[in-house]
């Protein structure tokens, strides 16, 4: 089902008839109150702090790291060569958006950084997990991956696709681990489940495989990016709510937030590929033309696919109201996807 980005004026965000502003379809709707909190929140709590989110980023990408090499194999044990391409899938060089919305969200809720840091590694074992299988010769086809040798290039083709079957089965297993409510526990392996199967990033990427030198429809495109990167990051946002031993939390903002940043970050790397080289982005650029893939930039034009991402941007910093709790790194994440180089 494509994204419903209707606040209830008939007015939807995607529409490039209405980008001559990109908070038209918003403000219009908006009491003056909530008006002046989303100028707050986009302005004060990101703008104005750009230091502070920074510094939070980087405090995070540290535990980050951590926590995916405890959460890893030892490559020292058997199978020493998987074990070592799990390790250089996953601990080399990586944005890892998406364990940084799990610490994000559960930094609203009053989560434990041990519980945020299991759940973030466990999402991010999946998303490599894709990435690995996404980067072979029957899928994508790409040699080059976060600014190295891909794994099957680096290894070989046999060796990639164990790696990605081996990092799917290490994220349950530290879910499993988790140290918060059993129910919590089993909600979080029921969202990752439901987040990487047909459901979601793997039927994403076979719609993808079957657009190839297609020319679909703006709904068709969507529902696409939906499923292949929409679903995991909204999984990492209900995993760290999850990770506060919380069931009952305000799910509808966080799947609002999660619609909007998903569908921005997709905007954006089309914006991306076309318009930077493979150097800065760490992978091939210029990939999905030669493909023949359909993007926003091939379906709006560049100017109108940029407007798109801000739209987007807008929408993620007022489904944040909704939340309690401090959201400043939320609402950091969401201008850090549009603003992004790479």
């Amino acid at each position: 089902m494509p994204l419903s980005l209707d606040f209830g004026n008939g007015s939807n965000l995607l529409n490039p008839g209405t980008l001559g502003n990109p908070v038209m379809g918003i403000e219009s709707t908006m009491t003056e109150s909530s008006r002046i909190r989303l100028k707050s929140a986009a302005g004060q709590q990101v703008d104005g702090s750009a230091q502070p989110f920074e510094n939070w980023r980087r405090e995070k990408m540290q535990h980050i790291q951590s926590a995916l090499e405890n959460a890893l194999p030892d490559p020292a044990v058997m199978p020493l060569r998987l074990h070592e391409a799990m390790s250089y899938a996953v601990l080399g060089a990586g944005k890892r958006l998406r364990p940084l919305l799990c610490h994000a969200a559960g930094a609203v809720f009053g989560a434990a950084p041990e519980a945020l840091g299991m759940a973030s590694a466990a999402v991010e074992m999946i998303h490599v997990a894709s990435l690995v299988h996404d980067d072979l010769p029957a899928l994508d086809n790409d040699d080059l991956r976060r600014g190295r040798a891909t794994v099957h290039v680096q290894y070989d083709e046999a060796l990639a696709i164990l790696v990605g079957d081996a990092l799917f089965a290490q994220a349950f297993t530290t879910l499993s681990r988790i140290p918060v409510k059993v129910d919590c526990v089993m909600r979080m392996v029921q969202e990752l489940a439901h987040a990487s199967g047909s459901a979601g990033l793997t039927g994403g990427q076979v719609l993808d495989l079957a657009a190839v030198s297609t020319t679909l429809d703006a709904a068709s495109l969507e529902t696409l990016h939906h499923l292949k990167t929409g679903s995991l990051i909204r999984a990492s946002l209900h995993m760290g709510a999850l990770c506060a031993g919380l069931t009952d939390y305000p799910s509808q903002a966080l799947d609002r937030y999660a619609q909007a940043i998903g569908l921005a970050f997709q905007i954006v790397d089309d914006v991306l590929d076309c318009t930077m080289d493979t150097a800065t982005l760490g992978k091939t650029a210029g990939k999905d033309a030669r493909d023949h893939k359909q993007t926003y930039v091939s379906m709006h034009g560049l100017e109108t696919s940029m407007q798109l991402a801000q739209n987007l941007l807008v929408q993620a910093h007022h489904a944040l109201l909704a939340l309690p709790g401090n959201t400043g790194p939320l609402h950091g994440l969401a201008e850090l996807i549009v603003q992004r180089t790479r």
